[in-house]
């Protein structure tokens, strides 16, 4: 998508004189004010003011030519030093309040490119190429903490999502154990704020598609107590429970209509184990009927602002409503198609979004969730994860405070994690009924449990298909 180029991308690098620095650009623009005065005022009447014919005015047109001189690179000197003072107010922002991003695929880069060897050479994160997101990069992006995508695709659904998901959050977790001078696995916000003291990434883990559950509130339980501390309702694909994006482009049937009766359950047992629900590519169905269910604030981990880019993976303004009754966040996603609905985009875009649903959900709604390493188009400005400091500027020089844009940083999640803690109950009974079996595939999977009161758990139309060919067989015989 052709982006548009900036004034000063058009006009070039600035050449600044030598010995020219941002602390004495104030004696330059005296010099100017000083130049200027002795350029006596033209006079359109009067030929001698401007013709250069007598000795005076010989005399004055130097430093007429001198001020315009001055002028010609002054005034670009003075954008390019008040932009490093935002990005160095940005960098003095980011040392106490580092970014907490809301989602970043690099396990599943580690998978794609080493089958998860981390101790394969190449897969060193201190000098690891060809990827959005390494320790330094990290480092220089002043990246706090980090919500890891455990994603599994949605052609593992009714296969082995389960296995490959355990093998995303155990990739994960041996990070933390191979670099513990750079991460710290942490599954709760005091542990977010402990690492931002010792000056590590706090690591969380984040799964990424309610297919890795397979229908089971048993299984989702188990991914809690492994450390999960968000789910995705859906990835690009139904569950049997819950409709996703491709529902709103209609590439895909609505199957549940939102939330079915046991997605309804799936919520209710997430705020019960304090697991953080996240809407990124649910469909507008399931966004609403969990945001009017969920007892506790929820998040898009990474969405952008649908009036903005109208692409059916980002927020329409009367959901935006909703997060702002709900006290609920939106991480903006920075992948170009979501940004600009274009092949191309760049910093200045992304930070449209942010002023979008700062402006319609409020300054507590916004945050990061970059979607690096998950994506194959980025935006100009924002290449890889060291680049989050040029976008906080951004928003300084637009005016965003220091305090809006510490929440978008990191207070906006602390505060919707500690409500999803605060909502959470572990001495209530945990959810028990088990999803119908009518509502599951069964080509790769057994039923036990299921047979021994198959009344209680078939569909009705399973039940009437099984009640005649009990019929026929007995009429064969």
């Amino acid at each position: 998508m052709p982006g548009e180029a900036s004034e000063s991308e058009l006009r070039g690098p600035v050449q600044v004189p030598d010995g020219l620095t941002p602390g004495n650009v104030s004696s330059v623009i005296n010099l100017q004010e000083s130049s200027a005065a002795e350029v006596p005022e033209l006079n359109v009447n009067d030929p001698d003011s401007w013709s250069g014919q007598t000795h005076s005015s010989s005399r004055q047109r130097v430093p007429r030519d001198s001020a315009m001189w001055t002028g010609w690179w002054l005034w670009p000197l003075v954008a390019v030093c008040t932009a490093d003072q935002f990005r160095d107010n940005a960098v003095r922002l980011m040392q106490s309040t580092p970014v907490i991003d809301g989602h970043n695929d690099l396990p599943w880069q580690l998978l794609k490119r080493f089958n998860n060897q981390l101790q394969d050479p190449r897969a060193n994160l201190t000098s690891l190429n060809g990827t959005h997101t390494n320790i330094p990069k990290l480092k220089a992006g002043f990246v706090g903490a980090q919500f890891w995508s455990a994603y599994t695709p949605c052609d593992t659904q009714n296969k082995d999502s389960v296995k490959r998901t355990l093998e995303q959050i155990d990739v994960i977790q041996r990070m933390c154990q191979l670099y513990p001078e750079t991460f710290l696995c942490v599954t709760d916000s005091a542990g977010i704020q402990q690492a931002f003291q010792e000056g590590k990434v706090a690591s969380l883990v984040g799964v990424e598609g309610g297919h890795s559950i397979d229908s089971s509130l048993g299984v989702l339980r188990a991914l809690y107590h492994l450390g999960m501390r968000y789910l995705t309702l859906t990835h690009s694909c139904n569950t049997p429970w819950a409709d996703n994006w491709l529902v709103d482009t209609g590439e895909d049937e609505a199957q549940s209509q939102g939330l079915s009766s046991f997605g309804q359950s799936v919520v209710k047992e997430m705020n019960r184990l304090g697991v953080i629900i996240d809407l990124a590519h649910v469909s507008v169905a399931t966004m609403e009927a969990a945001l009017q269910l969920s007892k506790a604030p929820v998040i898009f981990s990474h969405s952008s602002a649908y009036s903005v880019c109208r692409h059916r993976r980002n927020v329409p303004d009367h959901v935006l409503q909703l997060v702002k009754q709900t006290g609920s966040l939106v991480m903006v996603n920075f992948y170009n198609d979501y940004v600009s609905c274009k092949a191309e985009a760049n910093l200045s875009q992304v930070a449209d979004h942010l002023d979008y649903i700062k402006k319609v959900a409020g300054a507590g709604a916004v945050g990061f969730g970059g979607d690096y390493d998950g994506v194959s188009r980025l935006p100009s400005g924002l290449e890889d994860v060291s680049k989050y400091p040029d976008l906080v500027a951004e928003l300084l020089r637009r005016q965003w405070t220091e305090e809006e844009v510490r929440g978008a940083l990191a207070e906006n999640l602390l505060r919707v994690f500690k409500a999803v803690e605060q909502a959470s109950d572990h001495k209530q009974a945990p959810g028990e009924e088990p999803i119908p079996l009518g509502q599951l595939e069964a080509s790769c999977r057994t039923n036990y449990g299921y047979s021994g009161a198959p009344s209680l758990h078939l569909q009705p139309g399973t039940l009437l298909a099984s009640l005649v060919t009990l019929l026929l067989s007995l009429c064969l015989l």
